[in-house]
């Protein structure tokens, strides 16, 4: 009995050996980069998310590039990743969208946000260039200086104020709630003060749930997106169905133009949470340790020049804002918030000596460009005035701050209009310091730890 037994283990041991050798060599026609696919299913996912504790690029990626070179082979959350820090292969990629690759993002992600399936976002054509042009209307520039710009105005000034009256306050959280219910608010008419759902509440349990397995158990960090994403379809469908039944309650908002054109086209977007709240966040961080003359003065320039000192900005102004441009573009190289851009292979492609199989998931790590040395000099050093030097070639090769190729973030100039605009308010009303916190990891995504508690204090 114990033979069959010893012959029943040795089996085990030799078809499990076989699954582990197959998944850490896959089979394919052609030249693989180097790299370690880790262990079955869970890959090197564990590596992936250990904090890396500074603005640098996240250790995963730094140690491999130095072991593999800038293209490497990996696993993540279940899926084989070819992970490139070059720049001629990322090109290549985002070139030749919709013909060798598509949009994807890791599992947890798409099942968050429904695009798995026939209903994707990931199909080039019609549905994404129509969801680019409402997002566009509602959030392009025209609409920013035609509308946009006073209410985003009104809601810093708002918000400054509140916190000036408190003690020190956390920025990693009232900022988030802050621009989180300014852009619901535009895309769906959220209201934050009188809805039983905060919706604010869940963000950062959402986005810290992008990189993890997508198992939807009970306990699970996943699980609870899961519920939050319920909450969150809930409260849209109840508004979509509000508006429809009563003509009276539209808004002429982002929702209501998606409702005009129901029956002339198909839908299906998630509410994607804005990403300049971190970029917020470490703007007010990088200012408050790095005190800057240069803007103080730019700003308090802008409001001499104006007849009445207490006028709201204008676009000209924003417009002319040299120096807090340079240090908007910095805090979005440093700050670059996702890990990278996902594509997925739709057939086997070679690039640069190496083969992409069909299926497998190819990972642009934007922070590596925009972090490069060789580019950059002291690349997590702050320092804006380094935009006076680069040219619009080496820009538009290592600046990726919203993305790339088709799929480049319709909502930019928005993001930066906020962000200047909230340095704005900031230097000229408010004084502020640091009381404690800042400190700063990469998860791969960038996090503040426990906070960062600020004292402002209004001027006048």
């Amino acid at each position: 009995m114990w033979a069959i037994g010893l012959v029943v283990v040795a089996l085990v041991v030799v078809y499990y050996s076989h699954l582990i050798s197959k998944w850490k060599n896959p089979k394919i026609d052609g030249v693989l980069p180097p790299g370690s696919m880790g262990w079955p299913l869970i890959g090197e996912t564990l590596q992936f998310i250990i904090p890396g504790r500074s603005l640098d690029l996240h250790p995963f990626v730094k140690k491999r590039m130095q072991k593999y070179g800038p293209i490497f082979k990996t696993s993540l959350v279940g899926r084989p990743i070819i992970v490139s820090t070059d720049y001629e292969m990322n090109k290549y990629i985002l070139q030749h969208e919709g013909t060798l690759v598509e949009l994807w993002y890791l599992d947890s992600f798409a099942k968050f946000f429904a695009l798995e399936g026939e209903t994707r976002v990931n199909a080039i054509g019609k549905v994404h260039r129509y969801l680019r042009s409402i997002t566009l209307n509602h959030f392009g520039v025209e609409s920013l200086k035609e509308s946009l710009l006073p209410k985003i105005e009104d809601m810093l000034h708002t918000n400054l104020a509140k916190w000036a009256t408190q003690g020190p306050v956390d920025v990693k959280q009232v900022i988030s709630v802050m621009v989180f219910n300014f852009t619901a608010n535009k895309i769906f008419g959220y209201d934050a003060e009188n809805s039983r759902e905060k919706l604010s509440e869940n963000y950062t349990r959402i986005l810290n749930s992008f990189i993890s397995l997508p198992l939807n158990i009970p306990g699970t960090s996943f699980h609870q997106c899961m519920q939050d994403r319920e909450k969150m379809l809930k409260m849209l469908k109840n508004t979509l169905m509000e508006r429809l039944n009563d003509p009276s309650k539209r808004r002429g908002d982002f929702l209501d133009q998606a409702i005009d054109d129901m029956e002339t086209e198909v839908l299906d977007s998630g509410f994607h949470p804005p990403t300049h709240v971190r970029d917020l966040i470490c703007q007010l961080r990088i200012y408050v340790n790095h005190s800057n003359s240069n803007i103080q003065a730019e700003h308090d320039a802008i409001v001499k020049n104006r007849e009445n000192p207490n006028s709201r900005l204008t676009w000209e102004e924003y417009r002319s804002m040299t120096f807090t441009q340079m240090v908007v573009n910095e805090t979005l190289r440093i700050s670059n918030i996702p890990p990278g851009l996902f594509r997925k292979a739709l057939k086997d492609f070679q690039v640069k000596g190496y083969t992409v199989p069909a299926g497998w998931t190819v990972m642009i790590v934007t922070p590596a460009i925009q972090l490069n040395p060789e580019t950059f000099k002291d690349p997590v050093t702050f320092n804006p005035w380094r935009w006076k030097e680069l040219d619009q070639v080496t820009i538009s090769k290592n600046f990726m701050p919203f993305g790339g190729g088709t799929r480049q973030c319709a909502g930019a100039e928005y993001s930066k209009l906020v962000l200047s605009t909230f340095l704005h308010i900031l230097v000229t009303k408010y004084r502020f310091t640091k009381v404690k916190g800042g400190d700063v990891s990469r998860t791969p995504i960038i996090s503040f730890g426990d906070g960062i508690q600020i004292k402002f204090t209004a001027k006048n």
